[in-house]
């Protein structure tokens, strides 16, 4: 597979990503290499990973707990601590191997340890390859305030190993699957169309699918890299995903969501608010709903659930002058952003879902 290029770094596909990696290893003089993983991604991908690295330099692993809850300040001064006392400088390279947490939070603690080290990304999960590795966003969340914390700043390269996948359960890859969902909504129909029958995707596929949604986020991201006009495009799904999201993590009496389950809610939602707005039609959004909702199980929302997910609207970090603002899908495979909608139009999403 050919190399993707993006904001001044390439992503690599497999083989050649790692061909990349040492090539890159050769001809940079770094002083040690710290490899940060969760503690899954240290039971299970970091021996697929290590006997491919050629280097004799010095290599440190440093784990933390897996999990959105650990995604936060607090386990970055641990890992800040930790690279400054086994020596870390500014020749040292971060490489972050595992799903969004690692690649987000990794990139966030590189980006800072002494003003900036460089650092790669190895995404280890579906929604990681399609989504948070690639972009150039890291960073960490505020209590329950997803991403609040972070820098927009590009690694060295980022490394794709679909081999990876064959160590996650089918729930994440369901998660990362939203995503791709997304992709094709905002951006390529015919895409969108290709998940209208799962049953026909077979896993052969999945390296076409996933080189696809990467081409498309790659796309949006270079021609507006700090989010100033069409990158809000990638946040469809998002605003209420996320504040759904976090809801479910802080509540005592809720199951928590892994990130794409509370983006396929979101989407559904943001869709039927595009249909109230006249951006879509009632086909198109009867389409979305039967096709996220065959992939993905309902969410329960009790009516005391509603107010509080819509308070958590208030910190979005897309709101513009104290006003939320959306981007919504204008037909399948396009996007209209920068789009207010009133609280009466939101409760109408959440009343229709439920049906």
């Amino acid at each position: 597979m050919q190399s993707i290029q993006a904001n001044n770094y390439l992503v690599h596909f497999n083989q050649n990503a790692y061909e990349a990696l040492n090539k890159h290893l050769k001809e940079n003089k770094y002083s040690n290499i710290f490899i940060i993983v969760d503690d899954q991604t240290n039971e299970y991908c970091l021996p697929k990973f290590i006997p491919l690295l050629e280097t004799d330099l010095t290599i440190e692993i440093i784990e933390f707990e897996a999990g959105e809850a650990n995604k936060n300040i607090e386990t970055c001064i641990e890992i800040w601590n930790i690279l400054t006392e086994l020596g870390g400088d500014r020749k040292s390279l971060v490489i972050n191997l595992g799903g969004g947490v690692v690649t987000d939070l990794g990139g966030f603690v590189a980006s800072t340890f002494k003003r900036g080290v460089d650092f790669i990304n190895i995404p280890t999960t579906l929604l990681s390859m399609v989504d948070a590795s690639v972009g150039g966003k890291t960073g960490v969340d505020l209590g329950n305030l997803k991403n609040q914390i972070g820098v927009i700043n590009v690694p060295q390269m980022v490394l794709i190993d679909t081999q990876y996948l064959e160590t996650l359960s089918q729930s994440e890859m369901r998660s990362g699957l939203a995503e791709m969902l997304k992709h094709g909504l905002i951006f390529d129909a015919p895409y969108w169309r290709q998940f209208s029958d799962l049953k026909s995707i077979i896993f052969d596929d999945l390296d076409e699918l996933i080189y696809r949604s990467v081409e498309i986020k790659n796309e949006i991201v270079i021609q507006d890299p700090t989010e100033k006009n069409i990158r809000k495009a990638l946040n469809f799904g998002h605003t209420l995903g996320h504040a759904i999201e976090s809801y479910f993590l802080e509540s005592d009496t809720k199951t928590t969501l892994l990130h794409g389950e509370a983006i396929a809610v979101g989407m559904i939602l943001e869709s039927y608010i595009s249909l109230h707005k006249n951006l879509i039609s009632e086909e198109e959004y009867r389409e979305i709903k039967t096709v996220i909702k065959g992939i993905y199980d309902d969410v329960i929302f009790e009516e005391n659930d509603i107010d509080p997910i819509l308070e958590l609207l208030i910190h979005d970090k897309k709101n513009e002058y104290g006003s939320i603002q959306f981007a919504l899908i204008e037909g399948i495979g396009k996007i209209k952003i920068n789009q207010s909608v009133e609280n009466k139009l939101i409760l109408d999403a959440f009343q229709d879902y439920k049906s």
